[in-house]
Formats: C-alpha cells, sequence, structure tokens
C-alpha cells in the first residue's frame, strides 16, 4: 500500500485560533502544484484524512482538484498539530486491516508529519517538512510499518 503524508500548505499567521488559520495565496498554489505532481505518479487515491483545522481542509481541497480521481474524504479529530503519532498508527493499521485501500493520503500538520513518519516506517527517522511537502511510504499492512521512498516539496517541483 502506498501511504502519502502530507503537511498543509502556507498559511496566514493572523486569526481568531490557530484552527482557523487559512491558507495563503502561496499555500493554495503549493497545494495546487502538489497535487499536480500527484496526478503526474497516476496514484488513485481512494481515502483522504484530513485534519479538522481550515489549513488543512483547504489544502486537501485544492490538491485534490487537480486529481482525476474522486476519494472518500473524513475529518479525523486526531490529526491536530498536537496529535499522537501512536494512535493515529493504531487508527491507520485497524483502516488498513480491511485491505480496501491501495493508495492512502493524509493532510495535517508540524510537528504530527514528522513523527507520523517515524512511527510508520522501519528506521524511525523524523524529517522536517516543509510547507505543503509530501512523504511516500510503501506501507507493509502485515508488518505495519513501511520505508520511506521520499520526501518532496513544491520547492523541489520548482
Amino acid at each position: 500500500m502506498q501511504l502519502f503524508i502530507m503537511r498543509h500548505g502556507d498559511a496566514i499567521m493572523s486569526a481568531p485560533s490557530d484552527a482557523q488559520r487559512p491558507l495563503s495565496e502561496q499555500g493554495k498554489v503549493e497545494a495546487n502544484l502538489m497535487g499536480k505532481w500527484l496526478h503526474g505518479l497516476d496514484v488513485d487515491i481512494e481515502q483522504v484524512l484530513v485534519s479538522p483545522y481550515l489549513r488543512a481542509q483547504q489544502t486537501s481541497t485544492c490538491l485534490l482538484s487537480q486529481l482525476d480521481c474522486q476519494p472518500n474524504v473524513k475529518t479525523l479529530d486526531m490529526i491536530t498539530p498536537s496529535g499522537s503519532a501512536t494512535e493515529v498508527h493504531d487508527y491507520l493499521d485497524g483502516l488498513c486491516s480491511t485491505n480496501q485501500y491501495q493508495n492512502l493520503l493524509i493532510v495535517t500538520h508540524m510537528p504530527l508529519v514528522s513523527y507520523l513518519v517515524a512511527e510508520l516506517t522501519y528506521d524511525y527517522q523524523a524529517p522536517i517538512f516543509q510547507t505543503a511537502a509530501i512523504a511516500e511510504i510503501n506501507y507493509d499492512t502485515k508488518s505495519m510499518k513501511g520505508q520511506l521512498v521520499r520526501l518532496i516539496s513544491p520547492l523541489d517541483l520548482c
């Protein structure tokens, strides 16, 4: 199974609360660019798990507008910036045990994206994500661990 973990695009700093921070214009461009990159991989994303925070929701919408697939999108309260990578790993393992997904995307925040990569891979490395960066993991649903294939950011595509 291919697991894609994405940090939201660049967001405006001022908002009534952290959860309500919207994407900046740059963030929208980043998310669209990463959607075009995923489209170029010819990946059929079947399931998207997205943080309830506005900037993650907007990132997901921008990215998905660039794809030909129509994935199931689920807002998941546990994938906010302070979420637990261990809890998310447990949730993913339950979701993946059905073997109904080949390609799954998670749109969330720092530091959770870094902790998730460490939690879900064999080498336990926690990379730093630029805004709108995507980590691709070859995830083995039997061992419930995977191999980090690559970490791509919008800057890598320019």
